[in-house]
Order: C-alpha cells, then structure tokens, then sequence
C-alpha cells in the first residue's frame, strides 16, 4: 500500500489560490540490505518538502500546488523498485519520480519511468550504464562513478605519505555501481604505479567475511579498497580487525560518510578514507533554495540532531530542488514539459551546480570535484584531500590493531613439526 506524505505550510501568505496536489512516486527501501541508507535519502526528501510546501506549495501561474509524496517499499530489490514504479505511475498517478537508494534499484526504475515518459531525478545513481541507455526522462544529481576515485588516488600519489603504499587488495560487491566503482579505481591504481596483489567480487548484502579477509592478509596489502555499501563496509572492517589484517591504508566506496559506520566500530572505525561528492562545510554561492549552512541548520533542527546531513541526505534534497526547478520553470504539471525544463536546467544551489548533460548526466559535479577525501579521527569526519580544501591532515599509517585497540595477536596456526602443514584431523 502506498505511503503518502506532505507538510503543512510553513508561514506565507494564504490567499493564493490552490490547485491539486502535485504527487511524487518515490520507491524506496524501509527493509532489506539498503534499509539504513534509504532512511537517510528519506531525510533528505523529507528536507525538500518541508522547503516546496512552506508556502502552500509550488506557484504555476499563480496557484499552489502542495507536493505530495507517495512512497512504497521495494525491499532493496530492484525488481521490486521496477513492480512498485509502475503501480505509482499507473495506479497513483504521479506526476514525476524521484529515484530509489542505489544504482542497482534506480536502474530499474528508471527503465519503467522512461518508458512511460515519467521524469524521474536520481539522487544516488553514478554509474554511467543508466545514462547510456538512451533514456531521455531520467536525470541524476551526482557526477559519474569514474570522477570520485581520482581524488583518493591523487591522494596517494601526490602527497608525502611516508612509507608510501606499494600495493593494493581490492573487494567489491557485485552491483552495477561497486563493480564500477572497483574498475576505475583499479585502473587509476595500476595507471599511477600501485600494484594489485588480491582481488574479490562478492554478493552484495555478505556480512561474513573472515574467510576472504584471511585471504587478503596472506598478500599483506598496504593498501584494502572495499567497493560496496554500508552494510558491507562494516562488515569488512570488522573482519579486518577480526583477522587483523595491518593494511596502512583503509579506503572504502561508502559507509564511513555516515554516521552508522562510527556507531557500529567506535573506535575501531578511526582512519578509515572514503571519497564524499558534498560536505557540509561546503561554500557554494546557491541562487535557488538554502545556502548550504542554512541547510545543515535546517537538518538539525527537523531532526533534532547536532550532527551534519552525510552526503545521501544532500543528494536527495538536491534532487527534489532539481525537479521543483524544473516545475517552477515549466509553469506546468505535463510530464513532457518538465522533462525538458530538466534537460535545460542550470542553477546554482547548496550541491553546487546542476546542469544536465544530454545522457541526463550532472555536467557540474557535486562537491569539490572529483570529489574530496574524508578520513575518520577520532570519530569525527575530517577532509584531508585535496590540501586546499582540508581540514586536517591525513593519519597515516594506519597503527597496527594492536596497538590501537589493545588487542592480542593472534594465535599461531600449529604445524606438524618439518611439514609446515597443520594437522590433519585422525
């Protein structure tokens, strides 16, 4: 059954004349692998319609439409987020689509939006293979996969890390957007001179990982890239310390950007790297919607937290001011002509600049392109990449497990005396 939401208005005059809602199709996890990060690109749709209905809604020729969301559940399942974009294009009626959490579930949903000539905004999708599909009703708020590992690599290869890491192990979950993610940064890796000593494609959601781990510190790697999501993030660098594996460098695709990753390590979570296309502290001059310190203010106080909105919440939020521009622009609710007020959208905000190329693609990446370097210190996200953009300089290397958490290490395999085997079972 669908989830419908909207907020009441938030001062403005009430004289305007009202028109019908505008109803926005939004299929969205609240179970399965993509649960947490779903709740977070929630929070940042929420953010938006607090901003498109604090007035009454949205004018098109001097009346106001309310926005209205419908969300339903698609279980982390792309077939599922395909099944539910239809029921709300056919039965709910949506005017426009903003997309699922991950590349893997907007990819399916984008292909039913397109064909039913629905525009739908992603706010999560890098991976170029929905945009080279030759889908003209699909738009997405982030830059290419390919730009975000560059700034992690030139990390590596430009600054003074002492000793510098030589080689590198890398594991990715197999959806569209880690196996992407995995390839350029290899390719970028072995292009700078890092050699690749291991590599694993494992099933998105895998939560044990001691055996590939085991695996991992047989090649002693100084380098362990991980490409999947929160919950594997964790997983990993809990396998990590379990085996303790002594990498010098921990770099993950996503997870340390949120604040589940340190909820769920502590301590343990201390050093790791990840790439983020937005940070809260970022300065962009927004001619539409909030500055960006507005924003995290006004993340705080909605969620009546003093933490700042992670890198998914923005995207969505972005997301919906990029469709809400497009409404505003096409003083219409046709489908078609907001579709093309999207191709056509130029406009500065809190994310930086949005302008869609022809594939539907943001020509003006978020964040400091290609994106900037966050490590975690104690706790807290800090960006040390690229110099002029830090906050902090980068820790390295990474300490030993031992000596970081106090643990013992661990026991020796016993052998067989001459063999080098361990014993076999009488």
């Amino acid at each position: 059954m669908a989830l419908s939401a909207a907020c009441a208005p938030i001062g403005g005059s009430q004289s305007a004349q009202h028109g019908s809602d505008i109803a926005i199709g939004i299929p969205l996890s609240t179970t399965g692998s993509s649960a947490q990060e779903a709740m977070l690109t929630r929070q940042g749709y929420d953010l938006w319609l607090d901003w498109a209905n604090r007035n009454g809604g949205i004018a098109i020729h001097g009346v106001r439409h309310r926005v209205r969301f419908v969300y339903q559940n698609d279980n982390s399942d792309p077939q599922v987020s395909a099944q539910m974009t239809q029921q709300m294009i056919t039965n709910e009626k949506v005017t426009a689509l903003l997309g699922p959490y991950g590349t893997t579930n907007t990819a399916a949903a984008a292909a039913v939006a397109d064909r039913y000539h629905v525009p739908l905004v992603a706010s999560t999708a890098a991976a170029r293979q929905i945009f080279t599909q030759g889908y003209r009703y699909v738009f997405g708020v982030l830059a290419p996969v390919d730009q975000y590992p560059r700034a992690l690599i030139d990390m590596v290869l430009a600054s003074s890390l002492d000793p510098r890491p030589v080689t590198f192990a890398m594991l990715a979950a197999d959806d569209v957007f880690s196996q992407s993610a995995a390839k350029v940064t290899t390719d970028f890796a072995v292009a700078g001179g890092l050699q690749i000593v291991f590599s694993q494609t494992y099933s998105t959601g895998l939560t044990n990982f001691e055996s590939i781990m085991q695996q991992v510190k047989a090649t002693n790697p100084d380098i362990l890239f991980n490409m999947g999501h929160l919950l594997e993030s964790v997983a990993v660098h809990k396998a990590s310390m379990d085996v303790q594996l002594d990498a010098k460098l921990f770099a993950y695709s996503v997870g340390p950007a949120e604040p589940a990753f340190v909820g769920a390590l502590g301590r343990a979570a201390d050093y790791v790297y990840t790439v983020s296309p937005w940070m809260a502290g970022a300065k962009y001059k927004a001619s539409y919607y909030l500055s960006s310190a507005d924003y995290v203010a006004a993340y705080r106080k909605k969620f009546r937290t003093e933490g700042e909105p992670s890198f998914v919440v923005a995207d969505a939020t972005a997301a919906g001011v990029a469709l809400q521009a497009a409404i505003e622009h096409a003083q219409s609710l046709d489908r078609d002509r907001i579709r093309d007020a999207l191709a056509a959208l130029n406009v500065d905000t809190f994310f930086g600049r949005i302008n869609f190329d022809a594939q539907g693609e943001n020509t003006a990446p978020p964040g400091f392109a290609p994106g900037v370097v966050v490590q975690i210190q104690y706790g807290q996200q800090r960006t040390v990449w690229p110099p002029q953009r830090a906050t902090a300089l980068p820790a390295y290397p990474t300490p030993p497990w031992s000596i970081r958490l106090g643990l013992r290490p661990p026991p020796p395999r016993a052998e067989l005396p001459g063999t080098g085997l361990p014993p076999t079972a009488p």
